[in-house]
């Protein structure tokens, strides 16, 4: 759908130009008496040369080829490590799930509960900050909207800043040779704490989780702090397998910073800009080219050629950043909050064993 005006345009003056060749090779094979013989020989002249050789364009197709293949390909690379990323995250959540229950008798029943809420919420709030258009946020001046003051949390929109943002480059530019600061203040929000992943947070969490700028980084600091004060049952439950849970939590940490690697780091602009520009160039001038072999048919020749090249351009534009809408992160965050409290009951009997003493 966005490749739709370019191509048309394209398509149009392809066809606006085979058909100026035809009406030109037109006048020129009529035979003009009297003094407007010039006529026909202007027209056969003038369709000479709006007609060019195959051989320039032909020259160009591997350099268009390797324009596009490798920005596809680097595209792909970082689709399929937004993938991988999210895999990880789902497959730790469900390993850290099942050490909290292993341990549940040092840990506790309660604190055990709380970390699993917590651990549910996390996906939710990374895929808020790599996507925070995602986020049901309305402002608190907001007269269109009724706001519950007894269901609704105020919060600061939380979003991952990008590499190629002039603002935020300058203002950290004149923190480092001025010492001054300037941020902009953030308006405030408000979304009801009823919904996902709100609901989620465990007591006094909710307002302190929503006064974070980094939610899904302050998780992992709790559920972290929650296990670090976890006392010695020797010889089951030591410093060693306190140290295992952290690391478990250490894991869902470095995959924010990996995620907001994928999401603030673009393809270089001027690469992008590059391609693009000569892939127009191309496909504008392809219609002198063809032309003269195909006629009224280099209008929808033409058309096709620009669909499939800027198709494949598309692709590489949408998939760059996987996290705006090519992967389905809602899947995997449910997937989690499944695993974790939802099948919960039922998972818990594999945890049950039977008396050595009664047959399975």
């Amino acid at each position: 759908r966005d490749i739709r005006y370019p191509i048309v345009s394209v398509f149009l003056w392809a066809t606006v130009w085979s058909f100026l060749h035809r009406f030109m090779l037109t006048i020129a094979s009529k035979n003009i008496a009297g003094g407007k013989a010039w006529l026909s020989n202007g027209a056969a002249m003038f369709a000479k040369h709006m007609c060019v050789p195959t051989v320039p364009h032909s020259m160009m197709v591997s350099a268009m080829s390797f324009l596009l293949v490798f920005r596809t390909n680097s595209a792909y690379q970082r689709f399929a490590e937004g993938r991988k990323i999210w895999e990880d995250i789902v497959d730790v959540s469900r390993d850290l799930s099942r050490m909290v229950k292993l341990y549940e008798f040092a840990i506790g029943t309660s604190k055990c509960r709380r970390i699993n809420k917590l651990l549910a919420s996390f996906p939710y709030l990374l895929r808020h900050r790599i996507r925070p258009s995602l986020m049901q946020l309305r402002r608190i001046d907001d007269p269109s909207v009724v706001r519950d003051p007894e269901n609704s949390l105020l919060l600061y929109p939380d979003v991952s800043i990008r590499d190629t943002d002039p603002d935020v480059a300058a203002l950290a530019y004149d923190e480092e040779e001025t010492g001054s600061s300037r941020r902009k203040s953030r308006e405030l929000c408000w979304v009801d704490k009823r919904t996902l992943p709100w609901k989620l947070l465990p007591g006094k969490a909710l307002e302190l989780c929503a006064r974070a700028q980094n939610r899904p980084l302050w998780v992992c600091d709790r559920m972290a702090k929650e296990l670090a004060v976890v006392d010695d049952i020797s010889p089951k439950f030591t410093n060693r397998e306190r140290m295992t849970l952290i690391g478990y939590v250490d894991k869902l940490s470095r995959s924010i910073g990996a995620c907001e690697r994928i999401h603030q780091t673009v393809v270089p602009l001027n690469y992008a800009r590059h391609a693009l520009r000569s892939l127009t160039v191309w496909l504008w001038t392809l219609p002198f080219a063809l032309v003269k072999d195909l006629g009224l048919l280099t209008g929808p020749v033409v058309a096709i050629v620009s669909w499939i090249l800027y198709g494949v351009y598309e692709i590489g534009t949408r998939i760059e950043d996987p996290f705006q809408g090519t992967l389905r992160l809602s899947i995997y965050c449910d997937a989690i909050r499944r695993d974790v409290l939802a099948d919960a009951i039922v998972r818990d009997t594999a945890f049950e064993l039977e008396d050595d003493g009664k047959p399975l």
